[in-house]
């Protein structure tokens, strides 16, 4: 019996340079054996679920570089309604002040000059004499809370109380040769005010910005 020559086949070729310049494809394997079987089908079971996570994290990144890009893009909204709740509360805040002073200063109206003469103690215990000037309605109720706590704190000198109509409820001047303090209820309190709309004008224009971190 003869058996037919089979023709040589050059599968791989080489150029001048001695490298491969073609090459015959692996031959493709028609048959597998159980085992094999079941490697291949869950090697492609691992890609095909990497492949699905891989799409569902590129679905969440971009979902969350959306949500980031809305929420920057309110930023300068809130800021301005933050702003806007601060000075809402800070004049509520002022408000309720004036109103509680007015009410305190009303039924107590000595309070303020009794408080400045303590605070002074120190400054006038070496004073011969001490001149108050209050309004005229509070003379004698002022030069007995003075004369009272005068003698508590030990200061020796004379205190001469005066009317001085010009002067509001509550307010005086204190004169006691070497100084003189004067209070306005109403001046002080249209300097609390300035200072707070002064602070909360800075604070709207150098406040800190409100911002997202990368990581948010």
């Amino acid at each position: 019996m003869i058996t037919p020559h089979q023709r040589y086949a050059f599968d791989t070729v080489f150029d001048d340079a001695g490298d491969i310049a073609s090459q015959a494809p692996p031959p493709v394997k028609r048959s597998y054996t159980p085992e094999e079987v079941q490697d291949e089908r869950a090697q492609a079971f691992a890609q095909g679920e990497r492949s699905v996570v891989a799409r569902a994290e590129q679905a969440a990144a971009a979902a969350l570089a959306d949500i980031a890009g809305t929420v920057r893009s309110a930023l300068p909204a809130l800021t301005n309604l933050v702003h806007e709740h601060r000075v809402s509360s800070a004049e509520l805040a002022l408000a309720c002040g004036r109103a509680i002073a007015g009410a305190a200063l009303e039924q107590f109206p000595e309070a303020p000059v009794t408080a400045a003469l303590a605070g002074l103690a120190r400054e006038i215990e070496s004073q011969p004499r001490l001149i108050v000037r209050v309004n005229g309605e509070l003379v004698d109720r002022s030069r007995t809370a003075l004369e009272g706590l005068a003698q508590s704190l030990g200061l020796p000198g004379q205190i001469l109380v005066k009317d001085e109509p010009s002067l509001p409820p509550a307010g005086f001047v204190l004169d006691w040769g070497d100084g003189r303090a004067v209070f306005d209820p109403t001046e002080a309190a249209s300097r609390v005010e300035a200072a707070l709309r002064t602070a909360l004008a800075a604070e709207g224009l150098h406040a800190e910005p409100l911002a997202l971190s990368p990581s948010t």
